[in-house]
């Protein structure tokens, strides 16, 4: 989870106001970590003229800029040539001078009448700490609070709970942004639902052209709330987020379940307009020899998805979110397909489908109980 306090204010108020949000994100028990891109750990050195004193001894604040520059700074003020290769100029005053901040107070600046000045006549200097960059977001100053959720915390909790926290911290000069994949799954908002209601129709609406019933792919679709469910199981005990990619997971595993229930729904009804069986012979008999392809289909299709879950490298993990939710919810889609659409098919199905007069087939038929 990525979120962004930026404001109008300077530096020092956004890392204040970020490291409260921080403090109260961690301590709310939902997060792993809780981090805050700006830290103040870099070493800084300050340099406070007294400009009154400078004055009276004659120097001009511009040049005790430019004698610092020049010494310190590391500035190429010119270049010779050497055989045919050119060099760079930089001044600069030995290194043990450089390293040691109270050293700068023994460097000397020419004044106007021409005496030379030790910077410690006309100047301050205080070693600080401070923020190794300054980061802006949308032209304003900003830190990143980056947090990690616990297991069972999905990122839409944990973004939202962030979002909770930072209200009531926030000060109205100061705003809240969002970077990386809580950008994008912040800005989708709802769509995933509509892409996924639409998946929903669309494959209804195809499967009741194709079986010219509206009940049949009803029968099919209800496998798809079941393997739903065993995809986010793995989400909730921790082995993965509810992201962009486990979404998208969700979306493809609605057009793979549902190939077992066409499997046995098309062949059940072929047993009936062909033999005249009864609903609950015919799904039976279709679930007898439909068995070995369901199972068959849901190893190639769950094998398939494993490398997905064992990569590794540069988008290990958005191929793991996808890969594990694709395999769990086909193997548990499965099971509960297995049982759940023969049962529905026997109480919902249509009680008449035109069928041709011949006997049942003896080896189609279950067994009777003795």
């Amino acid at each position: 989870i990525s979120m962004v306090v930026r404001s109008t204010g300077a530096s020092s108020e956004v890392y204040e106001v970020a490291e409260q949000i921080k403090n109260k994100a961690q301590a709310s028990g939902r997060f792993i970590v809780v981090q805050n891109s700006m830290a103040y750990d870099a070493p800084e050195v300050t340099v406070t003229i007294d400009r009154d004193r400078a004055a009276a001894l004659n120097l001009p604040i511009a040049d005790i800029g430019r004698t610092l520059t020049l010494l310190v700074g590391g500035a190429e003020v010119a270049q010779f040539d050497r055989d045919s290769n050119s060099y760079d100029i930089i001044p600069q005053v030995p290194q043990e001078f450089r390293d040691n901040p109270d050293k700068l107070g023994e460097y000397f600046v020419r004044s106007v009448t021409g005496e030379m000045v030790p910077l410690s006549a006309v100047v301050k200097i205080s070693n600080n700490a401070a923020p190794a960059a300054i980061e802006q977001f949308n032209q304003l100053n900003s830190s990143t609070i980056s947090a990690l959720p616990l297991p069972g915390v999905t990122t839409g909790d944990g973004l939202k709970a962030l979002e909770d926290i930072a209200q009531e911290s926030l000060p109205d000069t100061f705003f809240i942004d969002y970077s990386g994949q809580s950008r994008q799954e912040k800005e989708q908002g709802n769509t995933i639902l509509i892409a996924f209601a639409a998946a929903v129709v669309v494959i209804y609406l195809v499967l009741a052209a194709q079986f010219e019933s509206f009940r049949d792919p009803l029968i099919i679709m209800m496998a798809v709330p079941l393997s739903i469910f065993g995809a986010i199981v793995p989400l909730n005990l921790g082995l993965g987020t509810l992201n962009i990619y486990t979404q998208v997971g969700l979306i493809t595993l609605i057009g793979l379940i549902t190939k077992h229930g066409i499997l046995l729904v098309e062949f059940a009804n072929q047993q009936r307009e062909k033999h005249g069986m009864r609903r609950r012979d015919a799904i039976i008999a279709s679930a007898k020899v439909r068995l070995r392809p369901i199972l068959m289909t849901t190893a190639a299709m769950a094998l398939g998805v494993v490398p997905l879950i064992t990569s590794s490298g540069a988008g290990a993990a958005a191929r793991y979110s996808m890969g594990l939710v694709i395999f769990t919810g086909i193997l548990v889609g499965t099971l509960f397909t297995l049982f759940v659409v023969p049962m529905f098919y026997t109480f919902i199905a249509s009680k008449d489908l035109p069928h041709l007069a011949e006997k049942p087939d003896p080896k189609l038929m279950p067994a009777l109980p003795s």
